[in-house]
């Protein structure tokens, strides 16, 4: 394990490749993948053996089909931040861009956020003819909030030119189950932008499915953790010339797609 003194060091050593922009190849047909709540140095399960399994299964998605990009939705890891440098040395090994939220149970600070990673919590980034927002909705004391919602309204107002946006927050913003807030003023802001797409939430590990609000929301279940749905997949969402997107959560166990939607 990497201790804390060497957390610094490793964070410029790396920060590089995790923070690359796509190929612009995404700017024809955006294709990436969505994995949550890794939960990495959580007691009493194998999340080394979690986590060697989700780079393994991205790494051939992405050899066999293209991945523009992956998202991290949330708990990154499991509410030590002494294990922080160490999931982020895991996820370096993808090879490919990513990018990361926080979950309630990533209890770090703005300032090591940003060290670690090299943006703020709220993080919007440009993908071709896409964009994505990537929305902080906890806190260092792991509380279930809304994400800034006028921070939101400002990056889809200046992403109205885009063919496609897509929004990842880790805690729903509706009680789809216990495990939710509400927030009907961020549904008002949503709806006012047709080219957002869809939303995508991690923290519900029960969840693997399409939800609709003012807008599509997707979840995909878990890849570590200690509950939740029966496998431990990740989601594919590929954007189509006609303007549809479309997604499905994989079961890499059973090599089999779960939910195939169009949206």
């Amino acid at each position: 394990m990497i201790r804390r003194r060497e957390f610094l060091q490793l964070s410029v050593g790396l920060l590089a490749l995790g923070c690359q922009k796509p190929s612009t190849a995404s700017a024809k047909n955006l294709r990436f993948a969505v994995a949550s709540d890794g939960h990495y140095g959580q007691p009493k399960t194998e999340y080394q053996a979690y986590h060697e399994n989700i780079i393994k299964n991205l790494k051939k998605e992405h050899a066999e089909k293209r991945l523009d990009f992956v998202v991290f939705n949330g708990d990154l890891f499991h509410d030590d931040v002494k294990f922080l440098p160490d999931v982020k040395q895991v996820f370096e090994t993808l090879g490919i861009p990513y990018y990361v939220t926080r979950g309630n149970h990533d209890h770090v600070t703005p300032e090591q956020w940003r060290a670690a990673w090299g943006y703020d919590l709220n993080h919007a980034v440009e993908i071709g003819r896409n964009a994505i927002i990537l929305a902080d909705t906890s806190n260092i004391k792991g509380e279930y909030l809304c994400p800034d919602i006028p921070w939101i309204d400002r990056q889809l107002a200046g992403f109205t030119k885009k063919e496609n946006v897509f929004l990842f927050m880790h805690i729903p913003a509706k009680m789809w189950s216990e495990h939710g807030t509400t927030c009907p003023e961020l549904e008002t802001v949503l709806a006012k932008y047709p080219n957002l797409k869809a939303m995508f939430h991690g923290h519900d590990h029960a969840i693997d499915m399409g939800k609709t609000t003012s807008k599509p929301a997707f979840f995909d279940g878990h890849f570590g953790g200690s509950w939740g749905v029966n496998y431990r997949g990740y989601r594919i969402v590929e954007t189509k010339p006609e303007g549809k997107c479309y997604t499905y959560q994989f079961n890499p166990e059973a090599q089999i797609k779960v939910n195939e939607q169009v949206f």
